[in-house]
């Protein structure tokens, strides 16, 4: 079920209310039922591989607790090669495969290994790593392992982030479920405010970009450098809106309801390096990584060059993450050596700054920091969001040449033309343009705050009022249509 359609909107007050008419006992039930229902509008039949992987880590948590020495780590491992293996089958198997028949054809070898024709469970990636986290924590001892089976299934089939989450951590939601939570007027009005505005982000700003965006990047071929150029600038703004969106959806949804999920996103794109930007893009699963990959990896605690090929794996493990294709291995590999690029020249570049003197003006620095890492971000983007590999570098190729695409446009004196925007809907330009100043107004305003807690505390008449306006911006500009979030895919 989509957050923003007209079933979620019967779906959510229906089940708001009657988790909270129920007696507390019975809450967990409801719930399970509700998220069942939520994960089984999209595949039906696939809940009974997201019950079966559930019924191994419960017993694989239990199993663990119980167990000393080798044995725990046995477990361990036997419930994360579950977890992984199903990843395998469904997510990766096709593209070995592929890539294995592609070399079988290079050799002028015959032989063959049939595809799977399986469509990939919705957000597999995301409730396979919760459930991992959990059998971690419970090997590391810091979490007890969860006895009642109704509440672990909850914990990892929670539907406001089962499909996209935040990805939790035991330590914080699974306590949660067995607290009793009373209505509070607070946290109704404070959830519903968050997923106005994430619903805002996702239709009226996202989904309105990519009106402009799927044409160019569907079919990249005879577009100019500038169209493509924006259609990138405008991914960019795209999925930042899509994703935040869907979690701010989620984040506030749970709290509406008294459970308290982890911030998903904090102005990723203030960010002055990479490294800064992986710290507030997509905070459940940077910080999954770093806790279970990069620090058992050694982190940045072993000699330098062995941190910078930890650095690079992680990156290169977070891009196959996210989908089985040469796309996101690419881009994956780009944050990877963009950051440790930034880590070798850090010292450099701090001195190259205070030479020409840009160190001294604060605000030109730190603009011009955010500019570069901004513009490394979106050249990332382009391979994410192309189909394939050669799409990508056909787009980046275009783009590097919008200056001769200028120059000879401005020797035929014409400086906006068609050919220079061929391939653009203006309508849809304009209105992208108008949206991103909107949202880029709003995140001006809110400086260190959230826009949905700086209106909480406005006064009533003005609070209303602004609540009416996102209503009427989200009825006339918003795009509907229940269309999909990016982040579904994975």
């Amino acid at each position: 079920m989509l957050f923003n359609s007209f079933e979620f909107l019967l779906f959510f007050p229906l089940v708001t209310i009657l988790f909270f008419l129920l007696p507390h006992k019975f809450r967990w039930a409801h719930l399970l039922f509700a998220s069942c229902v939520f994960y089984m509008y999209f595949i039906p039949i696939y809940i009974v591989i997201l019950f079966g992987t559930i019924i191994i880590d419960y017993i694989a948590g239990i199993l663990i607790e119980n167990a000393e020495g080798r044995k725990r780590k046995l477990f361990l491992t036997m419930s994360i090669v579950a977890n992984v293996g199903v990843l395998v089958v469904f997510k990766y198997y096709n593209f070995f495969i592929g890539n294995f028949n592609f070399l079988m054809l290079e050799s002028h070898s015959n032989f063959s290994i049939p595809l799977m024709s399986i469509l990939l469970p919705i957000g597999l990636s995301f409730h396979t790593f919760q459930a991992m986290s959990y059998t971690i924590e419970v090997y590391r001892g810091a979490q007890k392992a969860e006895r009642h089976f109704g509440i672990y299934s909850l914990y990892v089939m929670f539907y406001p982030q089962l499909v996209a989450g935040p990805i939790e951590r035991p330590q914080n939601l699974l306590h949660q479920f067995h607290e009793k939570h009373e209505f509070s007027y607070e946290n109704a009005t404070s959830g519903l405010r968050q997923m106005g505005w994430g619903l805002f982000k996702k239709v009226v700003i996202g989904d309105r970009l990519a009106i402009l965006i799927d044409p160019l990047f569907n079919h990249p071929e005879g577009n100019s450098g500038l169209a493509l150029f924006i259609a990138s600038i405008f991914f960019s703004i795209q999925i930042y809106c899509d994703f935040s969106g869907y979690s701010d959806i989620a984040i506030g949804c749970a709290r509406v309801m008294g459970f308290n999920l982890m911030e998903n996103f904090n102005h990723p794109y203030n960010a002055t390096s990479i490294t800064t930007f992986w710290r507030k893009w997509h905070i459940s699963l940077s910080t999954w990584f770093k806790d279970y990959l990069y620090i058992p990896l050694g982190g940045s605690k072993v000699a330098e060059y062995r941190r910078y090929i930890n650095l690079f794996f992680v990156f290169l493990v977070s891009g196959f993450w996210h989908g089985a294709n040469w796309t996101y291995i690419i881009w994956g590999a780009l944050h990877g050596i963009f950051s440790v690029f930034g880590l070798m020249t850090h010292k450099l570049r701090s001195k190259f700054n205070q030479a020409i003197g840009l160190s001294r003006i604060r605000w030109l620095d730190r603009f011009v920091q955010q500019l570069i890492t901004f513009l490394l971000v979106t050249l990332a983007w382009v391979f994410f969001r192309a189909h394939t590999v050669h799409d990508a570098f056909y787009i980046l190729g275009k783009i590097s040449h919008m200056g001769s695409e200028a120059v000879r446009a401005l020797h035929n004196r014409k400086i906006i033309t068609r050919e220079l925007l061929y391939g653009v809907d203006i309508r849809a330009l304009i209105m992208g343009f108008l949206s991103i100043i909107v949202l880029e107004s709003i995140h001006f305003l809110e400086g260190d705050s959230r826009i949905y807690e700086m209106i909480g505390r406005k006064p009533k008449v003005l609070r209303w009022s602004l609540y009416l306006i996102c209503f009427v911006l989200i009825s006339i500009f918003g795009v509907f249509g229940s269309r999909q979030f990016i982040y579904f895919q994975f």
